[in-house]
């Protein structure tokens, strides 16, 4: 068992975006069900907690209320590796109300913050020649969904 994990808080989606999340990762896998008793504070019989893997990744949805929303103060990177894999979880994250960001971030349906990021783009805007990186980073400054046909292109000048 992993020490760490995310707890994510929802008013009452936490089983649905569960079984959201789960369906758009690979190799991923929904858990424990943890549903309110009598002594509350949610409804009797309500799912309390959700437990699931993305990827092997642990992570905990809570039904907790109204009380707080996600903010881009945290989110979560996914590590794509080609264009082919940034346009997969891009269009499945801001699929039916999410909403694309700047810089390969979004918000999905639940509010919450991902960054959709091939794995070059690190080496592109850290390129030891700064014309180049300063190239890379002023493309992916004009960009929502990240383009790495064009990251590639700005950082070659």
């Amino acid at each position: 068992m992993q020490k760490i994990h995310p707890f994510l808080w929802f008013d009452t989606q936490a089983e649905e975006a569960m079984n959201f999340y789960v369906s758009v990762f690979k190799n991923s896998k929904a858990g424990e069900i943890i549903r309110y008793g009598e002594a509350g504070p949610g409804p009797k019989g309500a799912v309390m907690t959700a437990s699931f893997e993305l990827d092997g990744q642990p992570f905990t949805a809570l039904n907790g209320g109204p009380h707080f929303k996600f903010t881009e103060a945290v989110s979560f990177s996914i590590d794509c590796h080609d264009q082919a894999e940034v346009d997969l979880y891009w269009d499945k994250l801001t699929a039916d109300g999410g909403a694309p960001g700047q810089c390969g971030w979004l918000r999905d349906k639940y509010g919450l913050a991902w960054q959709v990021v091939p794995s070059e783009l690190r080496a592109l805007v850290g390129d030891p020649d700064p014309a180049k990186a300063d190239r890379a980073m002023a493309a992916m400054l004009q960009m929502t969904k990240i383009d790495l046909g064009k990251l590639r292109q700005a950082h070659a000048g």
